[in-house]
């Protein structure tokens, strides 16, 4: 490599280290300077801020692509009053985190006064799963605020274990980190060794959690909305280790700035011939129940990430 192309490249890593603390520290800033607001106003107002940016950006296209080919039969209009949904909800969990160690608000004793609401069917799940001893698994998708699941399990004497993606800039990885830590349970980061901890966390009885909405380079190839594309194995191959049951959690904005929390009935394995679990049709199975969900609120999910490639 010459003298001038070292030089080109010292200098683009040195500019990609600054934009990155610069993006750290306003992300840093925000999140700490959020939280002296009050977090309904702050979320109202974010919420008119991305719906004001998010429609400049290039996820814009992304989400507008994604959107026409899930609902052909949508209109135009249509999907574009969904976007700004999108651009809605995404604005509303960007203020609603930095609020996240007060935003679950449930109390079983005045549920008519929480803001969260429980359906009946999901409070006798949630108790069966807190008290039959077992381990289960848990698996959610990017609807509404997809950080309140943890949230609840927590708050309810759930013993939880959770995968997380680690934020690639380090100084908002560890303001992120201060607060989930807060009140979510055991934080295991993806990574390499992240399969043997959430083995290790089921065996001892914890109940793990994760998101499995998102493409997944390695993953294995499911259908989701009538095409194909790739979802993440690891809830599956960890079933494949420890059978236990697996229930899906949703959150559903609702007016008046409250939320739905509901938790599946047992989504039950697919096996092959031999009776292992099957991993590719265990997790279609996951990714139709999401679906199903999406479409009941497709505004609320997140459709600005590349999910079909």
């Amino acid at each position: 490599m010459t003298l001038l192309a070292r030089t080109k490249a010292r200098f683009r890593q040195a500019s990609k280290s600054l934009g990155a603390s610069a993006v750290g520290a306003l992300t840093v800033g925000m999140l700490r300077t959020t939280r002296y607001f009050d977090p309904i106003k702050t979320a109202d107002l974010f919420a008119r801020i991305a719906q004001l940016i998010g429609p400049r950006l290039r996820e814009q296209r992304i989400g507008r692509d994604n959107l026409s080919a899930a609902f052909p039969e949508k209109s135009p209009q249509e999907i574009e009053a969904i976007l700004a949904g999108v651009w809605d909800n995404l604005g509303r969990v960007g203020a609603e985190f930095a609020h996240i160690d007060k935003i679950w608000d449930y109390v079983e004793e005045h549920p008519e006064a929480s803001r969260i609401e429980l359906p009946d069917r999901t409070y006798e799940l949630f108790h069966q799963l807190r008290l039959d001893g077992k381990p289960a698994l848990i698996f959610a998708s990017h609807l509404a605020n997809w950080e309140m699941p943890a949230l609840a399990a927590v708050a309810h004497g759930l013993d939880a274990a959770i995968l997380y993606r680690k934020p690639n800039i380090a100084s908002a990885d560890r303001i992120i980190q201060e607060m989930r830590q807060v009140n979510m349970g055991t934080l295991i980061p993806a990574g390499r060794n992240a399969p043997l901890q959430l083995a290790e966390a089921l065996r001892k009885g914890q109940h793990v959690a994760m998101l499995v909405d998102q493409w997944w380079s390695n993953g294995v190839e499911v259908t989701f909305f009538g095409r194909k594309t790739r979802a993440n194995p690891t809830l599956a191959r960890l079933l494949r280790q420890v059978e236990c049951p697996v229930h899906g959690v949703r959150i559903i904005r609702l007016p008046n700035h409250r939320f739905r929390a509901e938790l599946s009935e047992e989504v039950k394995p697919v096996r092959d011939a031999n009776g292992d679990i099957d991993i590719q049709g265990t997790m279609q199975a996951i990714t139709s129940v999401i679906e199903g969900w999406i479409r009941e609120y497709p505004e609320q999910w997140l459709w600005l990430h590349r999910r079909w490639r």
